[in-house]
């Protein structure tokens, strides 16, 4: 888990955006939809980090260590089923 905490101000704007479930100061849990969407970019060449950004993310906000952490999470989950 990422060691950095979300603001108030930074939860406001996550959790606008449609593929976030849930947001809290420690972190943030994505929709199935944003999973099955950034594993079908990602099996077409994109970049993590353009997987977000195209998703409406802000990058600065996540950090590239939460944004790689899922992405491997999310990969191995992919090939695990």
């Amino acid at each position: 888990m990422s060691k950095k905490l979300f603001s108030d101000e930074e939860i406001d704007v996550l959790s606008k955006n449609k593929y976030v479930k849930s947001v809290s100061k420690r972190g943030i849990t994505y929709t199935d939809e944003f999973k099955s969407l950034f594993i079908a970019e990602y099996n077409k060449g994109y970049l993590p980090t353009q997987i977000f950004i195209d998703a409406g993310f802000d990058i600065d906000i996540l950090g590239n260590d939460r944004i790689w952490s899922a992405s491997k999470r999310w990969r191995k989950s992919y090939r695990e089923s």
